[in-house]
């Protein structure tokens, strides 16, 4: 900042502190006579953008005030942030970034990411030279065509990596000029979107096939270039690209995908939590899936790495975890399988849903479809008669696309359900007795898992780290949490549930000799030390 002066340091969000600025700094910056003279302590400030905030009528006017507040005053805005996750958490990713994806043409005011196209192949590596950060540590990239439970949103899509590196920042203290949003637009096949005037994005049918893999190879690799400590974190693709991208890259560059890896690891952390309320065994239990898609997937993968933890063979493990699709149960007989739904197909009749939960009788139920209202009164009465305690995960987001609400799961199951979601639901009261759904969220797990692995420079991200974060959340959630029935610690704990999880990441990362760099005297402490602090 001391090369800046005057209206410079007013107009750069990373330093601006706005009514902030002290006499000596306005003396010393240049800025007598450009702010009003009272002098708010940040606090004050935060109380004065709160209660604007709180103003707005709707959510997606919420989202867009503290979109220009970032841009105006960033520590400003990541002190609210933090110190008000449960109310903001909603607003600036699910289920608020749903609808700001929708209209992200439309309600566009200043550019946070980059974007490359297929115009732009060939010139990647010069291109990246245009963003004026060079220690680049995080970057999350999309190519939007499967945006939450909505589908192809083509540009559109940028919202996802401008939300999930708010929340690296704000969840895991990722130093906000080290984030890099990276948006894939390589055209979109949503008709609606192409016809839209508003359309920012690059107004043509997707790229397809090597045209595409040569444009996510150019590009990787010019990220290993530019910034040879970035992790990348692949967001929101569509399943065949997802997994093809995934295991193209998983071994060869640091990277993960979160709707594969961190989905996992965040729904096996609650099922670890949940053997604390239901007194199951985990090794014993059988698990149900609904949906088959990456998210669902990456999960039974996480999970057949834990059975094999607790002594089971593979074979015993897949055996314990079951798939129905839009088709029914996924059995070996069927014809019409992808190739990562193989593994799960198992010797057994064809049945529809409620058949496959009465024949299986899973004590867990997960739900990753993006279709609402799959687990119906039927479903939930099901599992409740074959369970004492039956396990709901209603995992798809927005809060629009879960599979069943809260209220739903506690009233059909008679105050029976242990209950989670992915989007944000409010305590319910059932019999006279209060439930606190938990959520979720892969906020738990992907900043943790980021900040651990950019803490040692890890050379790869791995099942094992995943699984060693998923321990470590479960062992966060105290008996007060699962009095209530909330299988993950209060959202406001986040920022030291990701400083545990990185510890322990990183810890593992040396273990398993994947840290590049030398292990310090204390990890933690080193850690903790590196974590963003907004506090003027």
């Amino acid at each position: 900042m001391s090369n800046k002066k005057g209206f410079d340091i007013l107009h750069d969000g990373s330093v601006n502190k706005s009514t902030g600025f002290t006499k000596e700094e306005r003396e010393k910056y240049g800025l007598r006579g450009l702010l009003p003279h009272a002098i708010s302590p940040q606090k004050l400030q935060e109380d004065r953008m709160l209660a604007s905030m709180r103003r707005k009528a709707y959510d997606i006017e919420r989202y867009i005030f503290l979109s220009t507040l970032q841009d105006r005053n960033e520590k400003l805005f990541y002190k609210m942030v933090m110190n008000n996750i449960e109310e903001i958490m909603p607003l600036i990713y699910t289920p608020t970034v749903g609808q700001a994806c929708k209209e992200f043409s439309h309600i566009f005011r200043h550019s946070k990411g980059f974007y490359i196209t297929p115009d732009d192949k060939g010139q990647i590596h010069n291109i990246l030279d245009n963003w004026p950060e060079k220690d680049i540590r995080i970057i999350v990239v999309t190519d939007g065509q499967r945006i939450l439970g909505l589908g192809d949103l083509g540009a559109n899509g940028m919202g996802i990596p401008i939300g999930k590196l708010a929340l690296y920042s704000a969840c895991a203290g990722i130093q906000p000029h080290q984030c890099l949003p990276i948006m894939l637009d390589v055209g979109t096949n949503n008709e609606e979107i192409l016809n839209d005037i508003l359309y920012l994005g690059y107004p043509h049918k997707r790229i397809e096939g090597e045209a595409y893999l040569e444009l996510v190879e150019e590009f990787v690799m010019a990220v290993q270039n530019k910034y040879p400590k970035a992790l990348i974190q692949f967001e929101d693709f569509l399943t065949p690209n997802a997994y093809a991208l995934l295991n193209e890259y998983k071994e060869r560059v640091l990277c993960f995908n979160d709707d594969i890896q961190g989905t996992a690891a965040v729904t096996l952390a609650g099922v670890y939590a949940s053997t604390r309320i239901t007194n199951k065994k985990f090794s014993d239990l059988k698990i149900m899936f609904l949906g088959a898609g990456s998210a669902a997937t990456g999960i039974a993968d996480l999970m057949v790495t834990a059975f094999e933890d607790e002594g089971l063979s593979n074979s015993e493990a897949r055996k314990r975890l079951w798939f129905v699709d839009l088709n029914g149960l996924v059995v070996s007989s069927r014809d019409d399988l992808m190739q990562h739904n193989l593994p799960y197909a198992h010797d057994h009749e064809h049945l529809n849903f409620v058949d496959a939960i009465n024949s299986i009788q899973p004590d867990i139920l997960i739900g990753a479809t993006g279709a609402p209202g799959t687990f119906t009164k039927e479903v939930i009465e099901t599992m409740s008669k074959i369970n004492d305690r039956p396990v709901i995960f209603a995992l798809s987001n927005p809060t629009s696309r879960a599979e069943c609400t809260a209220q739903q799961a506690y009233e059909w199951s008679n105050g029976k359900a242990v209950f989670t979601s992915g989007s944000p639901f409010d305590p319910v009261t059932y019999n006279d007795q209060i439930f606190k759904p938990g959520q979720g969220n892969n906020a738990y797990i992907f900043p943790g898992i980021g900040l651990g692995a950019i803490s040692c420079n890890a050379s790869t991200i791995n099942d094992t780290m995943f699984l060693t974060a998923a321990k470590t959340l479960a062992n966060l959630v105290d008996q007060e949490d699962i009095n209530f029935g909330a299988l993950y610690p209060p959202l406001k704990d986040i920022r030291d549930a990701s400083l545990q999880i990185a510890v322990a990441v990183a810890e593992k990362a040396y273990e398993l000799d994947l840290a590049r760099d030398e292990k310090p005297e204390n990890l933690e402490q080193t850690i903790a030390n590196y974590m963003y602090d907004p506090t003027y």
